[in-house]
């Protein structure tokens, strides 16, 4: 029994109510004839946006009062930021003050309740908030978003992120905030367009510091360094206080506040700004120069200095002239309807007038999204106005038709970073305590000049080297900051290498790794460090033609035989009678054989070099190979296997997969295969070893070139793509490579080329020939020249004796005095006859 008085008390309260509300309805649905009008507003009346806005609504029902002789009412009531707070305010101002519009609240957490309050009674909810789902017009039947729709800023936010090439955002926002869902979707679709994306989506309550710590230091150990605030004012004041106290306000970090909180940055005082240093901020733009507003602006100026002398600031902020313009759109509507709600509704939707903020037009209950936005700096005791960026024109320093425009907001000027550094930072960083990255290595390449792993793979003991490892090592040098990495060794496919970075089993992979469209879907690429293309290599047909003269003719005797007889018949044309000496005879007939036998064959050899040597492939396109239904070959494991089977149709069953070059010449040569296929830089250094078998034939299809594999949005692949360049241009690869091709000595196939080299060598036998005939002819001729030399010493001495016997004689007689009478001599002097004889 004693559970009834409590049941009857309140379904005799529940009939109060609703008889009260039944009421309500019924006064508030009709306008009284000849009364007053009556707007109300709900603002949040101690912050700095309820203070602009409360004075902006006043001023706006004075104005219109005062101009079009009217006498409307303003009723304000307090949110005190609570939502709740606000649908009791709307409740009080709808069935106490019998208010016709309501005006406000800011968010849109308050602007639903007030909204479905308005709807229930039909009262007319002209919304302040800028972040409303689309779907809320669609089920509160009597709300109008009175504020420009703030989606686009996000683009902004975007543009701003892709001018610097940054690549992971962090974006913190409000928990509780159910508007959001649309604005980061716009966000991330805008990120994705400039090649960025979020890494981070952090919601954050307003009243628990230790989980803000908390996660701001998260954040602080990920590797992005670029955080988007879109918060509050009063909220992003203690975000950035305790992020400064962690260290985050400084050098390498990136800081950009949207509408929310950049509109008031006017109202900064010193210690704000102190605190923002270097902060970024897009905020919502309106024409401050067009007159109207000039003069609201020194009106609302004096006015707010002497109501909140407390402000560091009196000027007015987009929020008073959005708040401005929703009164003057209510009391123009009001003006004109002389009936129920339903007609003063529908005049607020066919509203049509050039406001203080720009031209009021709604469309479905909407105004125009805002397309246009101002980019501030936080720097010293004040912000730096940059410039603007619109949907139509991107960037300006100055709005107007002749302003120059551009993509990037770098052309805005020198940014103010925090920290106080004029270098922007890179938006990234590696944390302290990050282990090094793992690189996967191939470990089964074709060609292992460009990779090679060697050692105990089960140990561990492995060295890595090829072109490959030292154009990573010398590109990591140019880098501005240590990357700490290691290799790790992978014996499968190179696109289940390419896979394990998607798995995460791998941070990057290098190689000779071709960079091909179905990798993509599992990570980038750096740029091609070497020639991009895939080429068909046949084996060389070699054809000779001469220029002049005819072939030899015969056998190989036979050549040599005329040879002979030609050097002899010159040999015996000489005129030999000038040399009195068989031995000089015979020393230069054997001279002049082995010169002119030199000759003849050297001039056989150059005839042959200066033959027009055509090496031909065997086959000249790969139409003959479909044709043939020819076996081609490639290289084991490579992208060219499913290149030849999907784009050049060539049938599976005849491509055959190698795993060495010298696998891939023996098939060649063996004519297992008619052609391989290899990618460009695989295809010079084959034809570097194998120069004269075979050949390239056909076009260069345009695929391939070797990179680096890194993870889909890797921060690192910027910097290391532009250490990569630094490396080409500066000559580092084109010598590697070099270096590398001239290490393969070119190996002769046997019988390609009909005329091998000639060398000293070759005339071995003819020098020892010479040789020893001169020897023989030498050694004659000093043994005959000493032995007639000592016959001669003998001749001589005799006849120097017979001279000196008759020189003495001759002196004896004429010693004597000679009579003039003829002297005679006796016959029986002795040796007379020897004497006359001598004489």
């Amino acid at each position: 029994m004693t559970k009834f008085p409590f049941l009857f008390s309140f379904l005799f309260f529940a009939l109060i109510v609703s008889g009260n509300h039944e009421t309500q309805r019924t006064v508030s649905s009709k306008m009284v004839d000849g009364g007053r009008g009556k707007i109300g507003a709900i603002v949040d009346k101690n912050s700095r946006i309820g203070k602009e806005e409360s004075l902006a609504m006043l001023m706006a029902v004075e104005d219109f009062n005062n101009i079009n002789y009217q006498n409307f009412s303003f009723v304000i009531k307090d949110s005190k930021n609570d939502p709740n707070q606000a649908a009791l305010a709307a409740e009080d101002l709808i069935s106490m003050q019998q208010v016709q519009v309501l005006i406000g609240p800011q968010t849109w957490e308050a602007v639903s309740v007030v909204a479905k309050v308005g709807s229930e009674n039909k009262i007319p909810v002209l919304a302040l908030a800028n972040d409303m789902p689309k779907w809320a017009t669609e089920r509160l039947a009597f709300l109008v978003q009175a504020s420009p729709s703030q989606f686009n800023q996000m683009r902004a936010v975007a543009a701003i992120i892709g001018s610097w090439d940054w690549r992971l955002v962090n974006v913190i926002y409000e928990d509780g905030d159910f508007s959001t869902a649309d604005i980061f979707s716009n966000l991330e679709h805008a990120l994705k367009d400039v090649g960025a994306e979020i890494s981070e989506l952090v919601s954050l309550p307003q009243f628990d510091s230790n989980l803000l710590s908390n996660e701001l230091e998260r954040l602080r150990r990920g590797p992005s360094r670029v955080f988007v605030v879109h918060t509050s004012f009063k909220f992003g004041l203690h975000l950035f206080q305790t992020a400064k106290e962690m260290g985050m306000m400084e050098k390498e970090y990136v800081w950009i506040t949207t509408d929310s909180f950049t509109s008031l940055a006017h109202s900064f005082n010193v210690s704000v700004n102190s605190l923002l240093q270097g902060v970024i901020g897009v905020k919502s733009y309106f024409p401050e120069n067009h007159p109207p507003f000039r003069k609201f602006y020194r009106r609302f100026c004096s006015r707010f200095r002497i109501e909140h002398s407390d402000e560091y600031n009196h000027e007015p902020s987009i929020f008073a002239v959005q708040a401005y313009d929703a009164v003057r759109t209510a009391a123009m509507a009001m003006s004109r309807s002389q009936g129920t709600a339903h007609h003063l509704f529908e005049f607020i939707k066919v509203a049509d007038f050039q406001g203080l903020g720009g031209n009021i037009q709604f469309k479905h209950r909407k105004l125009a999204p805002a397309n246009t936005f101002q980019i501030i700096n936080v720097m010293g005791r004040s912000y730096r106005e940059l410039g603007f960026w619109s949907v139509e024109l991107g960037f300006s320093r100055e709005l107007g038709k002749n302003t120059s425009t551009s993509s990037s907001m770098k052309d805005l000027g020198p940014v103010f970073w925090p920290g106080g550094y004029s270098e922007t930072p890179r938006g990234w960083a590696i944390p302290t305590d990050a282990r090094p990255l793992k690189i996967g290595v191939p470990t089964s390449p074709m060609f292992k000049q460009y990779v090679n792993v060697e050692g105990d793979q089960i140990g561990n003991n492995l060295s890595f080297n090829g072109l490959a490892i030292d154009l990573f090592k010398a590109t990591l040098d140019n880098l501005c900051f240590p990357l700490p990495h290691k290799f790790y060794a992978y014996s499968g496919t190179y696109d289940d290498l390419v896979k394990q970075i998607y798995l995460k089993e791998f941070d990057a992979a290098v190689g000779d790794i071709a960079i091909v469209s179905s990798r993509y879907e599992h990570a980038e690429f750096t740029h091609p460090y070497s020639e991009a293309g895939l080429v068909m290599i046949v084996p060389t047909i070699n054809n000779r033609k001469r220029n002049h003269g005819p072939e030899p003719e015969g056998s190989m005797f036979s050549q040599a035989g005329t040879m002979l007889c030609s050097s002899f018949t010159t040999l015996f044309s000489l005129q030999g009678n000038r040399l009195h000496s068989n031995l000089s005879r015979m020393t230069m007939v054997v001279w002049l054989f082995v010169a002119l036998v030199i000759t003849q064959i050297y001039t056989a050899n150059l005839t042959s070099m200066l033959t027009i040597q055509q090496l031909e492939p065997t086959i000249s396109n790969i139409e003959t190979l479909r044709r043939m239904n020819a076996f081609v070959g490639c290289g084991r494991g490579s992208f060219v296997k499913g290149y030849l089977e999907t784009v050049l149709h060539f049938p599976t069953e005849t491509i055959k997969n190698y795993s060495t070059p010298d696998g891939l010449a023996d098939a060649l040569r063996n004519q297992e295969i008619a052609a391989t296929f290899l990618e460009v830089p695989f295809a010079k250094l084959f034809l570097a070893r194998f120069c004269k078998e075979f050949m390239i034939s056909g076009p260069t299809y345009k695929v391939g070139g070797f990179g680096f594999a890194f993870p889909r949005g890797s921060l690192l692949l910027p910097y290391v793509n532009q250490a990569l360049l630094k490396v080409s241009e500066t000559g580092k690869y084109r010598e590697l490579e070099g270096s590398m091709i001239a290490s393969e000595k070119c190996e002769d196939g046997e019988g390609k080329d009909g005329s091998p080299s000639l060398s000293p060598n070759s005339f071995f036998l003819l020098f020892v020939l010479s040789a020893g005939v001169s020897t023989i002819a030498l050694t004659l001729y000093v043994y005959n020249a000493t032995h007639n030399s000592n016959l001669q010493q003998n001749t001589i001495w005799r006849l120097m004796i017979a001279v000196m016997r008759k020189w003495g004689n001759h002196r004896r007689r004429f010693s004597r005095r000679v009579s003039e009478e003829p002297h005679t001599i006796p016959n029986n002097f002795p040796n007379a006859t020897n004497m006359q004889s001598l004489a």
